[in-house]
């Protein structure tokens, strides 16, 4: 037999309202009868309570820790099964949520806050414009990349008759050289492979 949810509640100095709220979200459970088994609890509780939530609900059991009557602290102090502080810090009572090889409810929010860093990071560094869409970049290294080939291959029809008559020799065969020579240019730089990282 278990502690009612406002017993519990009392116990852990939260309203009930916290602790329903916490049964509602899967952070504690319930034993068969409705009832809170206070030790299995509040393992669960710390193991599926933010830091920060954790901090702000010890801070608030201790300022509610001078207004309770000595009457009512020796009530849960006698009970065998209501742990102490130290206990509720460091339990050793393993929860069934986590021996099923399931995540924590701080486990999945510390994911979850990561990939809103990382996507907050991304869309940040598009809207200063130093992402760009990949797609796009690679059709313009294309297309530049085809450009200056074609501007290569034109370049020997263009510069070998003024070549030939500066050097005194047939244009035709100057012509064919160097379409030659540039044609195996372009297929070794071709041959290279570029890493874009």
């Amino acid at each position: 037999m278990g502690l009612s949810i406002r017993a519990y509640a009392r116990h852990r100095g939260v309203s009930h309202v916290a602790v329903k709220k916490a049964i509602d979200t899967g952070r504690i459970s319930q034993l068969p009868d409705g009832t809170i088994d206070p030790v299995v609890a509040d393992a669960q509780w710390a193991a599926n309570t933010t830091p920060t939530r954790r901090s702000m609900a010890d801070a608030a059991s201790d300022k509610l820790a001078p207004q309770v009557s000595a009457p009512a602290r020796e009530i849960p102090q006698a009970s065998a099964a209501t742990p102490t502080r130290l206990q509720r810090e460091a339990p050793e009572v393993p929860t069934p949520a986590l021996s099923s090889g399931g995540t924590s409810l701080l486990q999945a929010r510390t994911v979850n806050e990561v990939v809103k860093a990382q996507t907050n990071k991304v869309r940040l560094a598009r809207l200063k414009g130093e992402l760009v869409d990949r797609s796009q970049a690679v059709a313009h290294v294309f297309k530049l990349a085809r450009a200056e080939r074609d501007a290569w291959l034109n370049w020997p029809a263009r510069i070998s008759s003024q070549m030939a008559a500066g050097l005194g020799v047939d244009a035709h065969v100057l012509h064919v050289a160097l379409d030659a020579a540039v044609r195996q240019q372009l297929q070794d730089l071709g041959d290279l492979q570029a890493k874009v990282d």
